[in-house]
């Protein structure tokens, strides 16, 4: 289903890119156009930082993105950042050059 992966990490960071690109793209063209675009770019970028999903609202489901995975049967996922590596402070020389 749609409404699943669009709450899943993979769909929130392709809703984060989506929104991103067109907030850029439509700044960058510099028309009223670009601007409107831009303007629209802002509700993809947005709600995915947000974990809402509001297409979920078009099927009788929750937006807020916990409460429609647990609703799914999706495993609820920690963070979008999860499974990055971290940096870690003993990867770093202790010597000064």
């Amino acid at each position: 289903m749609v409404v699943g992966f669009l709450a899943s990490r993979p769909g929130r960071w392709l809703r984060i890119v989506t929104g991103a690109g067109m907030v850029v793209g439509g700044l960058a063209s510099g028309t009223s156009r670009g601007a409107a675009v831009a303007l629209v770019g802002l509700g993809p970028l947005v709600a995915a930082a947000l974990d809402w999903v509001p297409m979920a609202a078009l099927f009788g489901l929750p937006m807020d993105g916990p409460t429609l995975r647990r609703e799914l049967g999706v495993s609820d996922e920690a963070s979008l950042l999860e499974g990055f590596p971290r940096a870690s402070m003993r990867d770093i020389s202790p010597t000064l050059h």
